[in-house]
């Protein structure tokens, strides 16, 4: 019985000497991403998948053992919907769009549920975990008779003559990010990995549309050449029913307030270790 413990313990201890038996550490690793990016929000309340947007990014992710690392990471977005895409009436008569170029910084904390280690084959691929905050940036624009048009100037919801007290909402605002992934280690020097993770946000204007629509008068008051840009921002259904625009019934529904917008990544990397040669015996 005894001969038979000794020979356990001695199978583990020869299995972790060769975990790392020539003395290198896995400390960390860089990298790059490239993948496609969907938003969700009030004029994507379906859960749609027919506007997907690039996104790249970039991290550097500093490893605590085989098990948990945290990431820094700079990632670029496009993010973009429509109303044509709805098959629901109202919003097909809403006719609202957007687009917006977004820019996120986010601290992550990653876990693999196996032990990682590059370039060993015993333990050269694991599914992970990971979570954070971050904060990014994003200004949503849409197209007026081919024109680029940045929307949040323009105050669509009357902010800017302070309708019901709404105030002009900021370019910045915070987001978690959670996902899944799994990476593989191609050698010891280079991984790569397949990561899909849901950006939960505090903002409801990613599309500026969250509210209700605010009155013409005096909201958006005529300019010389006619109705204002804010006014035909705010209101597109015109160009479905021009006789009958949603904006003419006070207090009538634009957005669902009561829910953030949010956007899924899903992505590539490539990344390459730092690792270092130390001790196997030393903690």
């Amino acid at each position: 019985m005894n001969r038979i413990i000794i020979i356990f313990l001695a199978s583990l201890l020869s299995g972790n000497s060769f975990a790392q038996s020539n003395g290198y550490f896995h400390d960390g690793e860089f990298g790059v991403t490239v993948g496609v990016a969907h938003y969700f929000g009030d004029l994507n309340t379906k859960l749609g998948l027919n506007q997907p947007k690039p996104s790249v990014g970039v991290f550097f992710r500093k490893q605590f053992g085989n098990y948990i690392g945290v990431r820094a990471a700079g990632r670029f977005t496009q993010l973009g919907y429509s109303d044509t895409y709805s098959k629901n009436t109202y919003q097909k008569t809403r006719n609202l769009s957007f687009n917006s170029n977004v820019y996120e910084f986010a601290l992550q904390g990653d876990f693999n549920f196996f032990k990682y280690i590059p370039g060993d084959a015993a333990y050269n691929f694991t599914p992970y975990v990971t979570l954070g905050v971050g904060v990014f940036s994003y200004d949503p624009y849409a197209y007026y008779r081919g024109t680029k048009v940045f929307l949040r100037p323009l105050g669509t919801e009357g902010q800017n003559g302070g309708y019901l007290g709404r105030k002009p909402y900021g370019t910045t605002a915070f987001s978690i990010p959670f996902g899944v992934g799994v990476k593989y280690s191609i050698n010891q020097k280079m991984n790569i990995s397949f990561e899909v993770t849901q950006h939960f946000t505090t903002t409801d204007y990613l599309d500026d549309v969250s509210t209700t629509y605010a009155p013409k008068n005096p909201y958006f008051p005529d300019v010389p050449s006619g109705y204002s840009l804010a006014y035909l921002m705010q209101d597109r259904s015109y160009e479905i029913d021009p006789n009958n625009p949603l904006s003419n019934t006070p207090g009538r529904q634009r957005g669902w307030s009561k829910q953030k917008d949010q956007f899924v990544v899903a992505e590539i990397g490539v990344s390459f270790n730092i690792g270092s040669y130390r001790c196997p015996t030393v903690n």
